[in-house]
């Protein structure tokens, strides 16, 4: 459902992105791994559309994401990184806007975000401004935006990041709720979100893909059986980990 062919992203000098390429089958939750400064979040906005690559392309559900962009984004929910909202506007409100947005009208429009309202625990806020909400609160709003529509394709940009455990809790619940009928990328850098609820993870250091594997085949690979060794190990430049160590 997702294929990512050769993706490279220059700034300038910068080489944020240099060839990465895999993909994600339907009922796979596909962690992104990385240190800061990896390249994980330019590479989910050049997946989505948001970013036009240097060299290489994206193609979901079937559609080049150069080639037919409105396709391809139609296939696509996208919660980016810090849950992007209209702080003004209460949380029904916004969600309806999203709605009109995606070409839902009248009653169609009133059952969308009547059900993802419920799917998010959400109606308990349904009436406040978005800018009174607290952050675990905020991020379900921009996850419901991202799964209005039912999308085959979801890309998540650190879902959980900043949240506390309860707030981490629901957010993972949600995602392995939707996962049996979506294909889903979570960028992150939080190692325990992949034994959480990843089914395989792509670890990238300085714009290229290092290791990609389950979960227990990345463990396989450290001496210690820790994926936390094993991400340090592979995302570490030779320096620094001499002087971690």
């Amino acid at each position: 459902m997702i294929e990512v062919k050769e993706l490279k992203k220059s700034f300038g000098a910068i080489r944020a992105v240099q060839g990465i390429s895999f993909y994600a089958r339907k009922g796979e939750i596909l962690g992104f791994m990385g240190p800061n400064g990896a390249g994980k979040s330019t590479t989910m906005r050049m997946i989505t559309g948001f970013l036009p690559p240097s060299s290489g392309t994206a193609v979901i559900c079937g559609h080049d994401i150069l080639a037919e962009p409105v396709e391809a984004k139609k296939c696509v929910g996208y919660l980016p990184e810090n849950a992007p909202v209209y702080q003004d506007m209460d949380v029904t409100g916004f969600l309806a806007f999203i709605a009109g947005i995606r070409g839902f009208r009248g009653a169609d429009a009133g059952k969308r975000v009547e059900d993802v309202i419920q799917r998010c625990y959400l109606n308990k806020v349904r009436r406040q401004a978005i800018e009174t909400l607290s952050k675990g609160y905020k991020q379900r709003v921009c996850f419901a935006q991202a799964v209005l529509h039912d999308p085959p394709v979801l890309i998540m940009d650190e879902p959980t990041d900043g949240l506390d455990p309860n707030q981490k809790r629901i957010v993972r619940a949600m995602i392995k709720e939707m996962a049996a009928n979506k294909a889903i990328v979570i960028s992150t850098h939080i190692l325990e979100e992949v034994d959480a609820v990843c089914t395989r993870a792509i670890i990238i250091a300085n714009g290229k893909i290092v290791a990609n594997g389950t979960p227990a085949e990345l463990k396989s690979r450290s001496s210690t059986g820790r994926l936390d060794d094993l991400f340090w190990a592979l995302t570490l430049g030779s320096e620094e980990m001499k002087k971690a160590s």
